[in-house]
């Protein structure tokens, strides 16, 4: 029999000592999950919605996350509880659902995530996600109730707002405020006041409900800062694409600083 596994996510959580650490995955490439797991992530959210990432390649993905001791998380471009079968049953510690606007919205995704009485999931076990068999069916239904998250994308105005009750909803386990869908939302910026009251809204509303929620940032230093200041417990540092391309632009940088050595005037 094997041991009880538990959720990376909710370990790095319920860490002390600052925020939960993660990324979005956009490149189909496993090295990415490679780098990002040396690089110390506690979580990579491997992403549907905005890549060309398709079903094989993020199972994967998934395995190599697991296997390197990352959490990983799959984001879905919308709910299909078909997608949310296999991207589970492909060994994902959780689901992240993009333009959750509603109680309703939310526990259309729980019935789909979860395992009955709760949803109405298929059980898999001869999957990853049931060490193909090898695991006892209980510990594998236990992990699909109680370690898998569900992570509901805020990304209205009605969304934040109504964000304490979707947080509320039975089997919603963390929420992660979409600041770019939000502000185009309400055809404006992120630093519109209507929108960092908006944000704050969701904010608060989550930590009413006892619920966890992240956002999506920089990757430095003061962008942590700021997301610890607002009241996230997570955050998303940039992406592994924005990642490498920062990284060669600032080789490119350090290069191009550096001259020649040879003189530049004309022998006499």
């Amino acid at each position: 029999m094997t041991a009880p596994r538990k959720s990376l996510f909710r370990a790095a959580l319920a860490r002390p000592g600052g925020p939960a650490l993660g990324t979005w995955v956009k490149l189909p490439v496993m090295e990415s999950v490679e780098l990002l797991a040396l690089a110390g992530f506690d979580f990579v959210v491997v992403d549907l919605e905005h890549s060309p990432i398709d079903l094989e390649t993020a199972y994967r993905l998934i395995g190599t996350a697991t296997h390197l001791g990352v959490a990983p998380v799959v984001r879905i471009p919308a709910l299909d509880a078909g997608v949310v079968q296999r991207i589970l049953d492909a060994g994902a510690e959780g689901i992240m659902l993009p333009h959750v606007d509603s109680v309703a919205e939310a526990e259309a995704a729980v019935r789909a995530i979860r395992f009955p009485p709760v949803g109405a999931r298929g059980v898999g076990a001869t999957s990853r996600a049931g060490a193909w068999g090898a695991m006892d069916r209980a510990e594998y239904l236990r992990f699909g109730q109680e370690e898998v998250v569900f992570i509901a994308q805020i990304e209205s105005a009605g969304a934040a707002r109504s964000a304490k009750e979707i947080a509320s909803v039975d089997g919603v386990d963390a929420l992660l405020v979409g600041a770019a869908d939000l502000s185009t939302s309400e055809s404006t910026t992120e630093g519109d006041p209507r929108v960092v009251e908006l944000i704050a809204l969701a904010i608060a509303g989550a930590t009413a409900a006892g619920k966890p929620i992240g956002n999506a940032g920089g990757a430095t230093e003061q962008s942590v800062r700021a997301a610890v200041a607002a009241g996230y417990t997570f955050t998303m540092l940039s992406n592994d694409a924005s990642l490498l391309g920062a990284a060669a632009a600032a080789a490119v940088r350090a290069g191009r600083s550096v001259g020649s050595g040879r003189s530049t005037e004309e022998p006499s």
